[in-house]
């Protein structure tokens, strides 16, 4: 399994941010107003999994990954990979979806009173899809093998 690409998250979260461009200043008016706390459930994401990261380099670090009592099964480690990726993905597209919030918010804020209040609420949810990217790529770093010292470098292909 590859290592999740920066690219791959900036892509997604651009192309998040277009769409909700587009609909959001079509359907402003008609859509509710934006709580400061409508991302806050990121921000609970994104402190497990750096919890887990931490946990998990730990345990990689002193070699207790495997089967017995006190350590870690490596099948724990490979689904708290796929959850860090999964969610890079999801913080990616949510800072985008924000991100486009703000895109028609910001220019909106002198003439329009609900632009002004739904503003917070936006890029607190911007910061949080950040926060789990920034978490999720940690946890996925955090759970790679240690090179092991006895087997011989293999040279690149």
């Amino acid at each position: 399994m590859k290592p999740t690409r920066v690219r791959d998250l900036l892509a997604l979260a651009v192309l998040a941010a277009v769409i909700t461009w587009l609909l959001v200043r079509t359907l402003y008016g008609s859509l509710p107003a934006i709580p400061v706390y409508a991302g806050a459930s990121l921000y609970v994401a994104a402190v497990i999994e750096v919890v887990l990261a931490f946990v998990i380099r730990s345990r990689v670090g002193k070699h207790e990954i495997g089967e017995g009592p006190g350590r870690i099964h490596p099948i724990t480690v490979a689904r708290s990979v796929a959850l860090a990726k999964a969610s890079a993905l999801v913080g990616a597209a949510s800072t985008g979806v924000w991100a486009g919030f703000l895109l028609f918010l910001l220019p909106e804020r002198a003439e329009v009173r609900a632009a002004m209040e739904d503003t917070s609420g936006a890029v607190v949810g911007a910061v949080a899809g950040v926060a789990l990217v920034a978490a999720a790529l940690w946890l996925e770093y955090c759970c790679k093998a240690p090179e092991d010292p006895d087997e011989p470098s293999r040279p690149a292909t």
